[in-house]
């Protein structure tokens, strides 16, 4: 995912410079630029996600050979009545895009990890189905990405704080997801 390294503050851009106004479209307000506090809290917080997926990227690589995309897909499968999701829905609770998702199950398919299959209510639908071969990768897998995961987050934070933790990323997704369900969505595209 590509990220800003961070928001602008109003010390970073000056506010009388309009570049080429022939060319620059007009503002209908001025922004609400972070205070210094905030853009703290921007910059700590994207330092942190950044280097915790890399972690678990690199963790998932050496011990199970497999993206930490791949291994979400996997888990999602793994939910799934029959272990069998359709490929939409895969993408919608993934968060990435359908070829995105296309490309991750080609590769999953290729280690044998997923099939795909024609959907029998929908004939211009698939599913994807994890193999028992993946199930058994996820399995093996599940102990060490877990042991990451808590030693990366939860083993660093006070139980005050995971639940404070949380509560402000369900703000966050909450206040993120789009009214429009047509809105331009990963999943979507």
């Amino acid at each position: 995912m590509n990220r800003a390294p961070h928001a602008a503050t109003a010390s970073d851009l000056d506010p009388h410079d309009e570049g080429d106004s022939a060319q620059a479209p007009r503002a209908p307000r001025a922004p609400r630029w972070l205070s210094d506090e905030e853009q703290r809290v921007w910059r700590a917080y994207l330092h942190a996600t950044t280097l915790l997926e890399d972690h678990l990227d690199r963790q998932l690589q050496r011990d199970a050979g497999m993206p930490h995309v791949y291994y979400g897909l996997l888990v999602h499968l793994s939910q799934a009545p029959r272990r069998r999701m359709r490929m939409t829905q895969l993408a919608k609770d993934a968060k990435i895009t359908r070829s995105r998702l296309s490309h991750a199950v080609a590769r999953l398919e290729k280690s044998g990890w997923v099939r795909r299959e024609d959907c029998p209510s929908d004939k211009r639908g698939q599913n994807a189905v994890l193999t028992e071969e993946g199930y058994a990768v996820l399995r093996r897998s599940a102990p060490g990405h877990v042991n990451a995961v808590r030693q990366a987050m939860f083993d660093r934070l006070t139980p005050e704080q995971v639940g404070q933790l949380g509560e402000i990323m369900t703000v966050m997704a909450e206040g993120l997801q789009p009214a429009d369900p047509k809105a331009d969505l990963p999943w979507l595209r």
